[in-house]
């Protein structure tokens, strides 16, 4: 399956494409890129891989989602829902979660280097193997998290 968001005259239009890149699924009831991918996750399609580098995704809902192997490098995702979410392998090294909810969320070798992570609650997520080299902690809470093998420098 392949996402594609775009910018038209009213807002955004989203499309779903096959592998055969023939259209699947088409949605232009949307106003901002934060809607289109709150939508797309409400729809199922997975965000695999999906290159979201800078994304403005504040306040977005996206609990449950898979976003494994995801490209959100300098992501703001400011008090962003996160709760069950699958961000294996995803790289959200610069991003800003401050107050984000990443309980339960599958955060196994996760770059979050330099990451601003102030306040989030992480209870429950595991952590194996990521990278949290120079983030900022404070008052974040990782109880029950699994943090095997992660990198706290």
């Amino acid at each position: 399956m392949i996402l594609g968001i775009n910018k038209n005259k009213k807002g955004y239009i989203m499309k779903l494409k096959n592998t055969l890149n023939k259209t699947i699924f088409t949605d232009d009831s949307v106003h901002t890129f934060k809607e289109s991918v709150e939508l797309a996750i409400q729809k199922g399609i997975n965000l695999i891989g999906a290159n979201l580098i800078g994304a403005d995704l504040f306040g977005a809902n996206l609990s449950n989602a898979n976003l494994s192997g995801a490209d959100l490098r300098s992501a703001y995702l400011r008090y962003s829902d996160l709760h069950g979410a699958d961000l294996s392998n995803a790289d959200l090294s610069d991003a800003d979660l401050h107050g984000a909810d990443l309980r339960d969320a599958n955060l196994t070798n996760i770059d979050l280097s330099k990451t601003d992570l102030r306040s989030v609650n992480s209870r429950y997520a595991n952590l194996t193997g990521a990278d949290l080299s120079n983030a900022d902690l404070t008052g974040a809470d990782l109880s029950n998290a699994d943090l095997t093998g992660a990198d706290l420098s």
